[in-house]
Order: structure tokens, then C-alpha cells, then sequence
């Protein structure tokens, strides 16, 4: 349309003709954004809300479900581990007395060993002196000096009864060559014996050599 003045033409908004390029770019963002804005409120007020529908509805709840299922699995997890640990402790305790309990029965087989040891050490010194009594012991009979019985003194290991008899003899006499003899009649009596000579005892009991 003309202006009657001037005779140029009209727009409706003829402030925007009179501006610089740079300030008229600035004024037509501004425009843009407000009508933006505006188109933005009016489609705010007439679309749905995304978060009522449907698939978002499946989707959080799935969100819901998985946060549980990992809940519960962190709970698992941390009971099971406390067991474990519990467990862990208890086998260290054991382990512990068990290494304890070792240890006072290898001290006990020790000192077992030490005693069987000292036992055998006794029995054969008793055996010994058995063997070396029973070896210079000799009981009723005829018994020659230097094969039978060593020289030395004998003495009764007991007292002797009425009817007891000793006889010393010259060896390979046969008896006939007394050297001496006795009838005690009680008491413990006692010979002394030498090489070539022959002991006899009737009714005496044992003799021992002192």
C-alpha cells in the first residue's frame, strides 16, 4: 500500500524497515522465540502426559521389579558372606585347637616313650640280677665246683628243718672222700666251696652264694 506522504509502500511493522541489518536480526530471534514459547504453552495444554501411558507404566514397573530383585540379591549375598566369614572363623578356632591338641599328644608320646624306655632299662637290669642269682642259686643235690657252680660262699635262703644234710667231697670220690658235713638241724647254714671239691645238699632247700 502508498503512502500518501511519501509515496513508498506499507508493511505492518514498518519500525523493522528502519533498523540496521544487525539490530534487525537480534528483533527477528526475538520474535521467533516468543512465538515459540507460545506455540510450546498451547502444545503443553493439549498433549499427553508421557508418563501416564502404557509403555512408560511397563517400563517402570520393570525398573520397580529389578531394583527389588537386586535388593534381594544384596541381601542374599550379605547373609550368605556372614555365614561364610562365620564359618571361616570357626574352622581358624578349630584348626587352632586341633594344632593345640596335637601338640600336647606328641608331648604325651614323648614322655611315654621316655617311661617305656626307663621300663625297659629296669627290666633288664632286674632281668640281670635274676639271671646272676639264678645262676649262683642252686637247690637239693650233688653240684661240682668250677662246672656247675662257681667257688664262693653259699648260704641257705631260708631256714632249713631238722633233716637237712650237707656233705663237701673231694671231686670224683664218689663220696668217699669227705672234706665236711653237717646236720644243722635249723637255722640258715652256710658253705664255703673251692675248685676240685663237690657239694651235695639232701632235704636244704635252695643255696645262694653270697
Amino acid at each position: 500500500m502508498l503512502n500518501s506522504v511519501t509515496g513508498h509502500g506499507t508493511d505492518e511493522t514498518p519500525f523493522l524497515g528502519k533498523l540496521k541489518p544487525a539490530r534487525k536480526k537480534r528483533a527477528l530471534l526475538a520474535v521467533a522465540a516468543i512465538a515459540l514459547l507460545a506455540g510450546g504453552t498451547v502444545l503443553g495444554t493439549t498433549l499427553p502426559d508421557p508418563r501416564s501411558s502404557d509403555a512408560y507404566l511397563a517400563l517402570a514397573g520393570e525398573e520397580a521389579a529389578a531394583k527389588s530383585e537386586r535388593d534381594s540379591a544384596q541381601t542374599d549375598y550379605q547373609s550368605m558372606k556372614s555365614k561364610y566369614d562365620t564359618l571361616q572363623n570357626g574352622n581358624a578356632a578349630r584348626e587352632a585347637k586341633l594344632t593345640a591338641r596335637e601338640f600336647e599328644v606328641g608331648k604325651a608320646d614323648a614322655a611315654v616313650k621316655t617311661a617305656d624306655a626307663a621300663v625297659k632299662i629296669r627290666e633288664d637290669a632286674v632281668t640281670g640280677a635274676e639271671k646272676t642269682k639264678a645262676a649262683n642259686t642252686i637247690a637239693d643235690g650233688t653240684w661240682t665246683v668250677g662246672k656247675d657252680l662257681e667257688a664262693g660262699t653259699y648260704r641257705a635262703t631260708a631256714d632249713v628243718g631238722s633233716s637237712c644234710y650237707w656233705g663237701i667231697y673231694a671231686t670224683g670220690s664218689n663220696g668217699s672222700n669227705i672234706i665236711d658235713n653237717d646236720l644243722p638241724g635249723g637255722g640258715r647254714p652256710s658253705v664255703a666251696l673251692a675248685g676240685g671239691q663237690d657239694f651235695k645238699s639232701s632235704r636244704c632247700g635252695k643255696w645262694e652264694k653270697q
